[in-house]
């Protein structure tokens, strides 16, 4: 009989890529997961592992077991999500990914919000990128992930996950508190607003991010090339620099919490907005746990669920910003 723990050390192996990821992922020792590989294949009865220079590398036969590990542990989610319907209290642990923007201002609504409703439940957030935040719910580190979507970049489609549209994120140019000077006279056109910027010092986040390449995509139909000069992922530190005059750059609305904006918000050509999503695994999509966190953010409802995810409040030329509009749990 094949050990269902060591299986999942194997299914990992094939997620993460070395023995000291998975490790560092399951607090082990490199060595314990060596180890229990090994008795994997003892079991098995074929060679699972090769090694390849200072890596290791799966078998055909591996592969195929797998395929089979995956199936087996997603039975038994789906057991206990079983189990955890039949009781009428909801509780246990549910484990959340956020990107830092949602943090900011849709979790801790949503943290009073199961604490008045599901006192038994313990949540646990911790700040993900979108893409480490997919990855490691599909890895099992996570119950559910709140990540974001930048027009023209869809994400990989995973088969293991599914996906429920939360909010479209509304997107605008920032400016220092008192623009006047810098905008083109008599012209409130958002494509002249955007290329007045041009020349400006800009604070975007890092290379490599969608945001990043959605930033500069934009600017370059507009016909400039940005000056980058600040870089950072902390967009608390981005209105900073606007709003102290040192930078210009683009904020989504969600960032300002509900409250007033510090700088100036101008709309941008064609009002884009990003997609505010939750994902989590098939397998554990019915865990009552989970679907508490998600109705608590307001992503209870699918994309296709009538009326369309809700769009954050524009803001005016003058820069004063409406709170986003959130929905409260089905």
């Amino acid at each position: 009989m094949l050990d269902v723990r060591r299986l999942r050390l194997l299914v990992e192996l094939s997620q993460r890529g070395t023995l000291s990821a998975v490790a560092e992922a399951l607090s082990y020792s490199p060595s314990s997961v060596s180890q229990q590989l090994s008795l994997l294949e003892r079991e098995a009865g074929v060679p699972l592992l090769v090694q390849v220079g200072r890596r290791v590398q799966l078998t055909a036969q591996a592969e195929l077991l797998v395929g089979h590990a995956r199936a087996v542990l997603d039975r038994l989610e789906e057991a206990e999500a079983d189990v955890a319907r039949s009781l009428t209290d909801v509780g246990g642990t549910v484990r959340i990914a956020v990107f830092q923007s949602a943090a900011h201002a849709m979790v801790p609504q949503a943290l009073t919000l199961l604490r008045s409703e599901h006192p038994s439940l313990r949540v646990e957030v911790t700040e993900r990128e979108p893409d480490a935040g997919l990855f490691e719910v599909a890895a099992r580190d996570f119950d559910l992930v709140i990540a974001e979507q930048y027009p023209g970049h869809t994400r990989a489609h995973r088969e293991d996950l599914d996906r429920v549209s939360l909010a479209a994120d509304g997107i605008r140019l920032a400016l220092p508190p008192h623009p006047t000077r810098l905008m083109p006279r008599g012209d409130h056109d958002p494509g002249a607003m955007l290329a007045a910027a041009t020349g400006m010092p800009w604070v975007l986040e890092p290379r490599g991010t969608a945001s990043r390449d959605w930033a500069e995509q934009l600017c370059r139909e507009a016909g400039f090339e940005p000056d980058v000069r600040f870089e950072s992922a902390d967009l608390m530190a981005h209105i900073r620099l606007i709003r102290t005059g040192n930078a210009v750059g683009l904020l989504p609305d969600l960032v300002w919490a509900g409250e007033a904006p510090s700088v100036a918000l101008l709309d941008l050509p064609g009002h884009p907005q990003r997609e505010i999503f939750t994902s989590t695994r098939l397998a554990a999509a019915a865990r009552p746990a989970g679907g508490a966190g998600r109705g608590a953010g307001g992503g209870g409802r699918g994309a296709g669920g009538g009326g369309g995810p809700p769009r954050a409040t524009p803001s005016s030329v003058t820069g004063r910003a409406g709170p986003a509009r959130r929905r409260r749990p089905a």
